[in-house]
């Protein structure tokens, strides 16, 4: 295992579509910000998918629809 310190977190991370830049955070950002969004993602695809099969979803963020 490969040792790092922080200070590699704060160069800058750059997502290109060809030649446009999407976004350039630091790679700290950069990795909270797609783990979070991919999260979320995973999250309501498992929703879709409990009320396909008729199971109640629980509350993520506060009361849900299925709990009134």
């Amino acid at each position: 295992m490969r040792e790092s310190d922080d200070e590699k977190l704060t160069t800058s991370f750059k997502l290109h579509r060809g030649e446009q830049v999407m976004f350039d955070y630091p790679k700290g950002t950069a990795i909270r910000i797609m783990g979070l969004n991919h999260s979320i993602h995973h999250r309501g695809q498992l929703t879709v998918y409990l009320r396909l099969l008729d199971i109640p979803v629980p509350g993520l963020y506060g009361p849900s629809a299925d709990d009134k």
